[in-house]
């Protein structure tokens, strides 16, 4: 990195920093501090919601994603424009009626305390890791690629959120997250037009898209009912819209940023917001991705993406690099054939095509030689392959841009959490169990040091975190352990008048249980099933349960 890029980089990160801090700094009381005076309008309820969701992640595996996978994962958003109308007509009006600072206080109105503490824990558990994960997702990368210190990396970025989180609360995060979403998008289309000038003189824009269609990476739908197959357009609109109908209805990460609207019609027109242009950031962002697998179709990519550390005696060293000789050779083989690519030629694209097969088997072969050397190796490198781009072809000033892309994207998502974290610690347990005065000052000093505690756990998780293959996925997998069984304890809350407490807090046990049980035989290889199914199960499971015991009992009380 040159000096430029560094200026660009902390001067960004200073000014979003500073302004989340200056504009928020007079809050004095509970609501301004977890609601935001409820002040929002509906755009920045809508980029709040956006951003929240969008963290560092997004930015660092979706393109990873792309480049191996293709454009299949955008199927994951399918559910989320019906998702946002269910949440405006069902669960919004419910929320704004009872004005809760959380969405569990509705639980204890509907059932009684034990719901609303169950529910409120298992935010807290799935949250509270993945707010670690959001830190060090991107830590690990940069620290890797860059050669920074990994502790010093999850510090600043941590550091730097708790900052003005603490600082300004939920009015601060909605206020940097909206200024941070324009530096996202704007960073994201600077790369992605230096990606396509990248390209040979020859191949432009749509030469790309036929080339990347020709190796299979422009399948965007597939109508597959394979329960195991991750990304089809079945999970996309059944596990895909529980998961959104759960994430954005139910965790307190995002209710939170439009429980500060104006109004119930600005909430719900953020919400709508969100769920229209959800789909089509996530498009650009992994024909981002498989933009950058044509470039590297035409420029060597590196045969494995993250910095490789391991030490290897001579004859290893041989062996590996007669791998790395073949991979050279049919990459040139290819780049030669891609040279005078035709859509219409089928010999030839048969021909490029088992050539791909044939490199990204030589991939593979070099990734398991390492594994064998050092145990250790991260073989799983897709989250490396967008920043190894964004260092080699982009410009001084504009890497400094995508770092600062980065960083904005990770903090943004933290500073949601854990403003979310700290209003339902406070809300859920502390004045609910503690102190249920009404010092307003002593709730706000309260609630601060929360944020700094949730702050201060999340950069320890991060600190002792460990790489899990595609980090995106592993955010997507917390979040369906829990989900699921929050979201079937909701709907039990909303649609069955006659469950009570004691059945519907038996089905979030035993749908709990399930899904973790689940888990454990998906992870042994015992099933095959998406992740996604996990969101289904749960609530399913909830909701069957709750209302099969609430028979039983009303059966049992008759015949006493």
């Amino acid at each position: 990195m040159s000096l430029i890029d560094w200026f660009v980089l902390m001067g960004t990160l200073i000014l979003i920093v500073g302004y989340g801090t200056w504009k928020t700094r007079k809050n004095n009381n509970l609501e301004s501090y977890l609601k935001g005076n409820n002040s929002e309008n509906w755009a920045t309820i809508g980029l709040s919601i956006m951003a929240t969701q969008a963290s560092a992640i997004t930015f660092l595996s979706t393109p990873g994603q792309a480049y191996e996978s293709g454009m299949g994962f955008v199927q994951f958003y399918f559910g989320l424009p019906l998702a946002m109308i269910l949440i405006s007509i069902f669960f919004l009006p419910v929320y704004y009626r009872l004005k809760v600072y959380t969405a569990y206080q509705y639980l204890e109105e509907r059932f009684d305390v034990r719901l609303r503490s169950f529910t409120a824990f298992l935010f807290l558990v799935s949250r509270g890791l993945a707010a670690g994960i959001t830190i060090y997702a991107p830590s690990i990368i940069l620290s890797t690629i860059l050669g920074w210190n990994l502790q010093l990396t999850c510090l600043l970025i941590g550091g730097l959120v708790i900052v003005y989180t603490v600082s300004g609360g939920s009015r601060a995060v909605s206020l940097t997250q909206k200024w941070q979403m324009g530096i996202i998008m704007t960073g994201m289309f600077f790369a992605l037009y230096y990606v396509i000038a990248s390209f040979p003189d020859n191949v432009g824009f749509m030469e790309g898209v036929d080339i990347a269609g020709s190796l299979g990476k422009m399948e965007i739908i597939d109508l597959s009912t394979d329960l195991g197959n991750r990304y089809t357009l079945l999970s996309g609109l059944t596990g895909g819209l529980f998961l959104f109908v759960s994430y954005f209805g139910t965790d307190q990460s995002q209710v939170q940023r439009y429980l500060g609207g104006k109004s119930l019609k600005e909430s719900r027109m953020g919400l709508m917001f969100n769920g229209i242009l959800k789909i089509p950031m996530q498009f650009f962002i992994l024909l981002v991705g498989v933009m950058v697998f044509v470039s590297f179709q035409f420029n060597r990519p590196p045969i494995v993406f993250n910095p490789i550390t391991i030490e290897m005696n001579a004859q290893q060293e041989i062996e590996l690099d007669k791998i790395d000789d073949q991979y050279d050779v049919v990459f040139e083989e290819k780049k030669t054939l891609l040279a005078k690519f035709n859509a219409t030629n089928i010999a030839d694209n048969n021909s490029i095509q088992s050539l791909q097969v044939a490199q990204d088997s030589l991939r593979e072969s070099y990734k398991a030689s390492l594994l064998e050397i050092d145990p250790d190796f991260e073989s799983k490198d897709s989250d490396y392959i967008f920043l190894t781009f964004i260092l080699n072809f982009l410009p001084h000033g504009l890497i400094g841009l995508l770092l600062a892309v980065i960083f904005s994207a990770a903090m943004s998502s933290t500073a949601g959490e854990l403003n979310a974290l700290a209003a339902t610690t406070t809300i859920d347990y502390y004045k609910k169990f503690w102190s249920k005065s009404d010092n307003e000052k002593n709730d706000l000093r309260v609630s601060k040091l929360l944020t700094i505690g949730w702050g201060l756990l999340a950069i320890l998780i991060a600190l002792t975190a460990g790489m899990f293959e595609n980090l995106i996925q592993l955010v997507n997998i917390l979040g369906s352990l829990f989900y699921g069984t929050i979201l079937g304890i909701f709907l039990l809350a909303l649609f069955f008048k006659s469950t009570k407490g004691t059945a519907a807090l038996i089905g979030g046990f035993v749908a709990q249980a399930t899904v973790l049980i689940v888990h454990l035989l998906k992870t042994y290889d015992v099933i095959e099933l998406s992740y996604l199914m996990y969101n289904f199960i749960g609530c399913a499971v909830v909701v069957i349960v709750g209302v099969t015991v609430q028979k039983i009992l009303n059966s049992s009380k008759r015949t006493v």
